[in-house]
């Protein structure tokens, strides 16, 4: 099954979630599929809005794409970008899942738009928490979690990070706390693309040693591919099985990705797209449809 676009919009929107008997192959290409949708429709948004956070969102596609449309029950959980300025990954992936109309696709950082650079809880009710400020999300991801472990109600809370978000020392905090409280409940994936708004990371503040920095604070570590969408599902899978502890999987990406071997924008943090790398961008995708 492939999926073909008119503009980038796709044009097969029928069951949007990976359905529940599918068959491992077949849910893995599904997943293909849609988080090839998700990068389709937010390069259309980012191309109508003149500017954005191109790179950024695209090094998290699959990742928000495993976890919107597989894993993640919609329902019970809660998902906390707290790298903020992916949101057009976040639209993207609710426009693809039928929960946000295609057509506020060219409303991106307007003024008075639901879609803002940022994601802003006051305007939109589909997003869990207003982040833009890096290094606090996961704090309000923690308090869900507390929160539903009270409760007794068997739900996970999930919080996206930037590498360059664990410069920040409220992440830290955040950490401590949860190894300490034990919250297995909670899952914090790292979009570990390398690479922050000033120019790589290792040249700026390097996380030397991250898996060995987390297990220090009594968290559970998987370190995998970040765009293998079987990588992802199966850290997932492990984090939500793991009832000892907090989980943290960090997730080696890379900043626009779009395909196997193409990065857009030479993996710039932002920027903007000219027509001519937005239709190339599109057909590169139509090449390599699933």
């Amino acid at each position: 099954m492939t999926t073909a676009y008119i503009d980038s919009v796709p044009l097969d929107r029928s069951a949007h979630l990976v359905p529940d008997d599918f068959e491992l192959p077949y849910r893995l290409a599904r997943i293909g599929q849609l988080a090839d949708d998700v990068r389709a429709c937010l390069l259309k948004m980012i191309y109508l809005a003149g500017s954005g956070h191109v790179g950024s969102s695209l090094s998290c596609v699959d990742l928000i794409s495993v976890l919107k449309f597989d894993r993640m029950n919609a329902t019970d959980d809660v998902f906390v970008l707290s790298k903020g300025h992916a949101a057009p990954a976040w639209y993207a992936a609710l426009m693809v899942a039928g929960e946000l109309d295609p057509e506020e696709i060219g409303t991106l950082r307007r003024i008075d738009s639901r879609l803002q650079g940022h994601p802003d809880r006051s305007r939109l009710d589909l997003v869990a928490v207003s982040t833009g400020a890096l290094g606090q999300g996961l704090s309000v991801a923690l308090g869900r979690a507390e929160a539903r472990r009270m409760r007794q109600e068997p739900s996970m809370a999930y919080c996206l990070a930037g590498d360059g978000e664990l410069q920040e020392g409220q992440m830290w905090e955040a950490i401590m706390y949860a190894g300490a409280r034990q919250l297995a409940n909670v899952t914090l994936l790292v979009d570990h693309n390398h690479s922050q708004n000033d120019g790589p990371i290792d040249a700026i503040l390097p996380p030397y040693s991250l898996p060995d920095r987390f297990r220090s604070f009594q968290w559970h570590v998987q370190e995998i591919n970040g765009h293998s969408h079987l990588a992802i599902r199966d850290a997932v899978l492990n984090a939500r099985a793991n009832q000892r502890q907090p989980s943290v999987v960090i997730a080696h990406t890379q900043k626009g990705y779009l395909t196997p071997g193409q990065i857009l924008l030479n993996g710039s943090h932002s920027g903007s797209l000219t027509e001519q790398i937005y239709e190339d961008a599109i057909a590169e995708l139509e090449r390599t449809a699933r």
